[in-house]
């Protein structure tokens, strides 16, 4: 989760996080060397009285600021595209839930297990426990397996919400009447927390998602735990 003063992302827990930071590296890169060249060169031209009439009026000089710009756009814009489509990229999914936002909680459907769904609502400070997180915290978590493709049906029953959890690098919009689907998968187990996106009204900001990644075994107590309630 994040942290007080925290200057990057958070850490990954999935191969697409992972893909979105090195590709955050890698642009942050350009941007600062950019930036320093073209600081250097203000300066540069700032404190000196000497002008070069061949700086001022250069075909070459022209043809090298326009073709520099194009390919550094291409360094940036070949991972990018690269990355959306991972993103996209859903095939043979072995879990599908159905994530539908409310004003102001979220509920979860698992279409695999008929009877296992509950709404997932937002402990109150006065009743968090010690250890857990205020204004982050639900009263049932959505329970996936590690490293299974999992597929993320996405909808909301009132206005417009979206279902985001940064350290899985997955944020995908809940519009009322239609389904959205997003897919992740979990590369270790944890806690990964995350909220809507998508300002809903008043209580926008105190409607958390709570997803808990555990090994398959614990995945399939959990499960059959929660038909037996059922």
């Amino acid at each position: 989760m994040a942290h007080p003063s925290q200057l990057g992302f958070q850490d990954a827990a999935s191969p697409v996080m992972e893909e979105l930071i090195h590709f955050h590296d890698h642009a942050l890169m350009i941007v600062l060397l950019i930036s320093t060249l073209v600081l250097y060169i203000i300066i540069a031209m700032v404190s000196t009285k000497l002008t070069n009439m061949y700086i001022l009026d250069s075909q070459e000089v022209e043809i090298i600021w326009t073709i520099l710009p194009a390919a550094i756009l291409i360094l940036i814009a070949l991972p990018s595209l690269r990355i959306l489509y991972l993103m996209d990229e859903i095939s043979n999914p072995h879990l599908t839930i159905k994530a539908i936002g409310h004003q102001w909680y979220w509920s979860y459907e698992y279409t695999d297990y008929k009877e296992v769904a509950f709404d997932s609502y937002m402990i109150p400070t006065q009743d968090l426990n010690p250890g857990q997180f205020r204004l982050l915290e639900v009263d049932h978590r959505m329970v996936v397996p590690t490293e299974a493709p999992v597929r993320v049906l996405v909808t909301a029953e009132d206005v417009l919400h979206s279902w985001a959890v940064p350290a899985l690098g997955v944020k995908m919009d809940a519009v009322p009447g239609r389904l959205n689907q997003t897919a992740f998968v979990a590369s270790r187990p944890g806690v990964f927390y995350g909220q809507c996106s998508e300002i809903c009204g008043a209580n926008h900001s105190f409607m958390p998602i709570v997803v808990e990644a555990v090994p398959l075994k614990y995945f399939q107590d959990w499960s059959t735990l929660m038909l037996e309630d059922a």
